[in-house]
């Protein structure tokens, strides 16, 4: 399955290959960044770990049960800024994110997740997406609230900053979605390319 590319207001979203490789070194590979990811990801971050990650994880399993997208910026289409990955399995969240340190504050993720929500609700099936976010990261907690997840519960979590211990699960019902879509006057112009 291909995956389609998005476009908004200030932003296309589409499939991060290997051309990727050094923006995403360039603004992925930030203390600022990634110590409000999983435990699972290293730090320090591996010299190769990008292509590494690149090759196999996401381009093995686009399309099938992972979706990678990679953030640019329509002023500058060529230059990666961040992504957004949606997987099938439920680990026990169905998507993260991140982006370059610089972009934040802006409402870039929050702009960058409406349609790949929309893309999960209408072409994947998905019935419901569960998100997490350590507790401490305002930003992506923000980004939860601003596109209608009910906030679940705490739990103790992993992360790269051991100053998190906890995360925050929060739930986005195909319903909910469906009703904060229709009350809000659509302010994003969101067009689908590649279906």
């Amino acid at each position: 399955m291909k995956l389609p590319e998005f476009k908004t207001e200030r932003l296309v979203l589409k499939g991060i290959t290997l051309d990727d490789a050094q923006f995403y070194h360039k603004h992925f590979v930030d203390y600022e960044v990634i110590r409000n990811l999983s435990a699972a990801v290293p730090w320090p971050y591996p010299d190769d770990g990008i292509v590494t990650f690149i090759n196999t994880f996401i381009l093995p399993n686009q399309g099938k049960d992972r979706w990678m997208w990679g953030i640019y910026l329509k002023s500058n289409p060529s230059e990666l800024i961040g992504g957004v990955d949606l997987w099938r399995e439920c680990k026990p969240e169905n998507r993260g994110f991140w982006l370059g340190r610089k972009f934040w504050g802006v409402g870039i993720m929050t702009e960058a997740v409406k349609p790949t929500i929309d893309y999960a609700f209408d072409e994947l099936g998905f019935q419901k997406l569960i998100f997490s976010n350590a507790v401490g990261n305002i930003g992506s907690h923000r980004v939860k609230e601003k596109t209608g997840a009910t906030f679940l519960r705490t739990e103790p979590a992993k992360f790269v900053d051991p100053k998190f211990t906890h995360r925050e699960l929060w739930e986005l019902t195909i319903e909910n979605w469906r009703s904060l879509t229709r009350s809000i006057t659509r302010s994003i112009n969101v067009d689908y390319d590649g279906r």
